[in-house]
């Protein structure tokens, strides 16, 4: 996925079209919980002008994520559309502020660094596999254990009903904070 300015230079009049099957398994090093990376599908094309290259891109395949409850392996696909400028002149970078564009490295325009960055930014907080979706049964151990949302509110609820041993005591305390 790299390409010198020289080659693309030649697809400046009919645009350069993308339909490749790449191998990024190097994402596993830049986020440990990936544990497996298919290969990705990449499509799209790319639009050459003389001061840039504009990739418009369609990325998909497939993550293996460890599974939030159970630990274990989810597999999370991914289907990812981008559009990604590299500007080939550096004094070119002052009128993209309200763009996001990439710095060529030398004469070569690299998407593999692009296309990892995406691939761990598509990453959630959270992935549940389907027999923890499944499974009523929350971890628990000794002195904690997981509840839900609808849980935790009911037992705010519980905390903020006064034991009837209190209410007298709780009036005193309204009866202090009116005055």
């Amino acid at each position: 996925m790299k390409w010198s300015i020289i080659q693309l230079q030649k697809f400046r009049d009919k645009g350069l079209i993308l339909d490749e099957t790449v191998d990024a398994s190097e994402v596993k090093t830049l986020d440990p919980q990936i544990r497996d990376v298919s290969p990705i599908h990449l499509t799209g094309r790319a639009d050459i002008s003389s001061d840039k290259v504009t990739f418009h891109l369609n990325i998909e395949g497939e993550l293996v994520l460890p599974c939030s409850r159970t630990l274990e392996d989810v597999h999370f696909p991914v289907d990812i559309d981008t559009v990604e400028t590299f500007l080939l002149k550096a004094n070119d970078y002052d009128q993209y502020e309200e763009e996001e564009v990439h710095r060529i490295q030398g004469e070569v325009i690299d998407l593999m660094p692009v296309i990892k960055e995406l691939l761990v930014l598509e990453i959630p907080m959270q992935v549940f596999s389907e027999k923890a979706k499944e499974d009523e049964k929350l971890p628990s151990g000794k002195n904690w254990e997981v509840i839900t949302e609808e849980q935790a509110k009911q037992a705010e609820e519980e905390e903020k009903k006064v034991d009837p041993r209190l209410a007298g005591l709780a009036k005193l305390l309204d009866q202090d904070k009116n005055s």
